[in-house]
């Protein structure tokens, strides 16, 4: 199994949600997002939906194509199976309140499956609670900036695919 392409970012999950989906691809799912709140990561073969426990702390986003997908660690704090289909082969992080966060080529457009696995969640979300703790006066604000820009634990969510074949044909409305 060899890494063929490898792209990190980071993205502030506000609304406790950071999404990946193909550059063409600029509709939501609200149905994909709710089984995001279940099951962490969910999708609808465009977006992926990444649900963090916390909305102000910066997570890590790993996309990371294989010749063919690991298993993911044994030690990740939770793991589900993905698939997202990109006919652009251009996957874009995206910040719900703030806009994307970055921007990857994929070797080729076409659909890539395989886990989405993370670790640092629970220990972040803590965290964060814990930093709300502070005396609300003037510095109060000032306190939770510094506070989450130090957070000792990264929460990070890694997307660990292969390509598996090519993307739908696209059917024009005018075709039909």
């Amino acid at each position: 199994m060899a890494l063929l392409a490898e792209y990190r970012c980071k993205a502030t999950p506000a609304r406790r949600v950071v999404e990946v989906y193909d550059a063409d691809a600029d509709l939501s799912d609200d149905e994909a997002m709710a089984a995001a709140r279940r099951q962490v990561v969910a999708g609808n073969g465009y977006h992926l939906y990444i649900r963090s426990l916390q909305p102000d702390i910066d997570v890590e986003v790993a996309i990371r194509v294989w010749d063919t997908p690991p298993g993911p660690p044994a030690d990740a704090e939770g793991h589900v199976p993905v698939s997202i289909e990109s006919e652009t082969g251009i996957l874009v992080v995206n910040q719900l309140e703030y806009g994307p966060a970055g921007e990857t080529t994929l070797p080729r457009p076409g659909v890539y499956e395989g886990y989405a696995w993370w670790e640092g969640r629970q220990a972040t979300a803590d965290y964060y609670e814990s930093s709300l703790g502070h005396p609300t006066d003037d510095t109060f604000e000032d306190h939770l900036t510094q506070a989450w820009k130090n957070c000792p634990v990264t929460e990070r969510y890694v997307l660990d695919l292969a390509y598996t074949r090519d993307p739908e044909p696209i059917v024009d409305d005018e075709d039909l």
